[in-house]
């Protein structure tokens, strides 16, 4: 479009055309309805549109999220089928995708009823690499796969959030670019953990590191503890937030370094003057509802806004539903309680890491022993504020 267009239409076709082509703050304001990937899409049209659509994105740093619990009813994991819709309809460029998924389905270990074979695995390349096309070049995905999975439904910050220790489920929390706020993955094994690969990594000597999320895969082989012992040691010295959990495999980034059942850990650290953390433990003897939402309550301390806060939940398999004797959904529901309008999301894995921690502005509370950072049967219940 040019800036003095010759129209042919009717007078008022006219008008909303020059307006279109012209007036910034309009093609600015009706860009902010329009999804991502379709923005970018407009973004082609004209000069004037794509510095509009440039300066849209620029504003649209609040997370979303799709989740989905199965079963599906096609030959790829339910989250993998929901991304293909909903990733069309999200409202920011992804930058960094943390998604999880659980194991049995994902890893192709569930049986068809109907059939006398196992269902074909949804962990193969095709999947993998289908769930990498979904997303901008240069996203960094992490994917793992854990025996029980804590989501919230899409659409809606304030949607009951859900414990699924069977079946079909997963989730993918997808992070802008967001100013005041860098968010660096990790992904370490015994051949390339070394105290510079910590360095470069943004988890020792890192005055911004704020948050570390982690997760191991492979941990009961041996030497996994003393190589977990190299990465949570400078980790507990730093005035970092640490939580995460011992999950069952990691699906993305590809594991070029190490071979098949190797172990190793992957994570997200999170660094910058907006962001905010704070994780309470619950210990082994909290059974049962009021003392698990008395827990979570601590959290309330740490004065964490809940606009653009998240919800993590790293608890131990033994706990659930069987601990808080047959009552379902306890600890994720004493979580909505407490926060109401903060999504939750996590697992439920074969360990648990993290403390009674906060940090915020230019202070950390804190325990800093390594052995207070990994537990059994017990639930991390964490706050992360991205500004």
């Amino acid at each position: 479009m040019g800036e003095n267009p010759d129209f042919s239409g009717s007078p008022q076709d006219s008008k909303a055309e020059y307006i279109l082509s012209n007036v910034a703050e309009v093609v600015e304001r009706i860009l902010t309805f329009v999804p991502t990937k379709s923005l970018l899409r407009i973004a082609s049209v004209c000069r004037l549109w794509r510095n509009c659509a440039r300066r849209v994105l620029r504003t649209q740093q609040q997370l979303t999220w799709v989740s989905a619990c199965g079963p599906s009813d096609t030959e790829v994991h339910a989250l993998c089928s929901s991304l293909v819709e909903e990733v069309e309809k999200v409202f920011l460029l992804p930058k960094t995708v943390l998604a999880m998924v659980d194991s049995e389905a994902f890893n192709g270990q569930a049986y068809c009823y109907r059939e006398s074979k196992a269902k074909k695995s949804r962990h193969s390349p095709d999947t993998v690499e289908e769930l990498n096309l979904l997303f901008p070049k240069g996203c960094d995905i992490m994917g793992v796969t854990t025996p029980g999975i804590v989501l919230t439904p899409s659409g809606s910050y304030s949607s009951p959030p859900q414990e699924h220790q069977e079946g079909e489920a997963g989730f993918a929390i997808m992070f802008p670019s967001m100013e005041g706020v860098h968010i660096k993955p990790f992904h370490f094994c015994k051949k390339t953990i070394s105290p510079t690969a910590l360095e470069e990594a943004g988890l020792v000597d890192n005055p911004e590191l704020r948050v570390v999320l982690l997760f191991v895969y492979e941990a009961y082989k041996s030497g996994a503890a003393r190589f977990l012992n190299q990465v949570l040691e400078p980790l507990a010295r730093s005035k970092a937030l640490i939580a995460g959990g011992l999950v069952e495999s990691v699906f993305s980034p590809p594991r070029q370094c190490c071979g098949q059942g190797a172990y190793g850990v992957v994570g997200l650290a999170l660094s910058g003057p907006r962001v905010q953390g704070a994780s309470v433990l619950l210990e082994q003897d909290i059974s049962n509802a009021k003392a698990a939402e008395a827990t979570i309550r601590r959290l309330k301390a740490a004065k964490i806004p809940e606009w653009n806060t998240l919800g993590f939940m790293f608890a131990c398999v033994g706990r659930g539903q069987n601990y808080y004797n047959n009552q379902s959904n306890v600890e994720a529901d004493a979580f909505r309680k407490v926060f109401p309008n903060t999504p939750l999301f996590g697992l439920f894995g074969n360990g648990e890491i993290g403390c009674d921690r906060i940090v915020k502005d230019d202070y950390t509370l804190c325990d800093t022993d390594t052995d207070s950072l990994q537990h059994e049967y017990t639930t991390v219940m964490t706050l992360v504020h991205l500004g």
